[in-house]
């Protein structure tokens, strides 16, 4: 597995119980799991807030733009019920821990 060298986390609020949540995460994953350049991806919770969102881990820019212009992408705030505009960040890394991140 590549290196990853870009983040990129988005959260936002959901009108949807957590569980419904959970669900369309767990269909949506192969879909995510099949994207060049997504060396990981993290689906979260912030407790204090109630929101939740995704941590994802790219190996370029050009991944990144990629899925950006999908129709993946697209369908998110449908797809949860998003409330609000998402909080979206992308930064670069400059170095990791450790060389490589396991599967």
């Amino acid at each position: 597995m590549k290196q990853p060298k870009i983040i990129l986390r988005a959260k936002f609020k959901s009108r949807l119980p957590m569980e419904k949540i959970m669900e369309i995460a767990r269909e949506r994953a192969p879909e995510f799991r099949a994207l060049p350049g997504l060396c990981q991806k993290y689906y979260f919770e912030d407790p204090a807030t109630g929101e939740v969102g995704g941590l994802y881990l790219w190996d370029s820019d050009e991944a990144l733009d990629a899925y950006r212009k999908s129709a993946l992408r697209a369908t998110i705030a449908s797809a949860y019920e998003v409330i609000g505009e998402p909080q979206i960040e992308v930064l670069n890394i400059l170095m990791p821990l450790r060389e490589t991140v396991d599967a």
